[in-house]
């Protein structure tokens, strides 16, 4: 018995590394799911020079592929009249100063099929949020990603949740939220704050 259960965790962590793959680029590394063609995880660093520059990068909004995994990531049809919008993982204002970051933004392997309601409320105001911290303490650390199945828009899934962690590397200071992924109107960030160590439960991934 014991010898079954140690190989069917073994067959179990086998498919689970199949199925997601690690993607690093210069704005960010994600770990993208195959099957759920999306991120489940997303990494990445806002500093005071990303920022800072004189002249924005014109957003490109270009959305396509990513060249790294162009068979698994060509989803545009499956988001066209869904009602999901292609929700950034890494921000597109986070790469405002490198034309190579902005573009790399609009990868699918960097796109979440999320509610405009969430996207475009408490998400949004979570990154312009981070950015602000990133311009007065200079460096941020985000891992970013999402959990669950609502259902599919095409072959792509929609998570039940979206999560974000944030580490203040000059405060040491710690937040996390967890977001419905649903079209209930935005309701702040602290309603919507939990602990590290709940994302770290609920993903698998560790932070700290």
């Amino acid at each position: 018995m014991k010898y079954l259960l140690s190989l069917l965790l073994l067959i179990s962590f086998t498919v689970s590394a199949q199925d997601t793959v690690t993607i690093t680029h210069k704005a960010y590394k994600t770990t993208y799911s195959k099957s759920k063609q999306h991120p489940v995880k997303v990494e990445w660093w806002i500093t005071k020079a990303m920022l800072g520059c004189s002249t924005k990068v014109k957003r490109t909004d270009n959305f396509g592929p990513d060249p790294k995994l162009p068979q698994h990531t060509n989803l545009q049809t499956n988001y066209n009249a869904s009602g999901y919008d292609r929700g950034h993982v890494f921000p597109a204002a986070d790469g405002a100063c490198d034309i190579i970051k902005m573009t790399e933004s609009f990868y699918f392997s960097n796109m979440i099929p999320q509610t405009p309601q969430l996207n475009r409320g408490d998400w949004k105001v979570l990154e312009e949020m981070t950015r602000s911290e990133a311009l007065k303490y200079d460096s941020i650390h985000v891992w970013a990603g999402s959990i669950g199945v609502i259902k599919k828009i095409g072959t792509t899934s929609v998570p039940k949740q979206c999560w974000k962690v944030i580490y203040n590397k000059k405060t040491n200071e710690w937040s996390a939220f967890l977001f419905e992924n649903n079209t209930s109107k935005a309701d702040g960030l602290k309603n919507n704050e939990v602990e590290v160590k709940l994302i770290e439960q609920i993903t698998g991934f560790k932070f700290k």
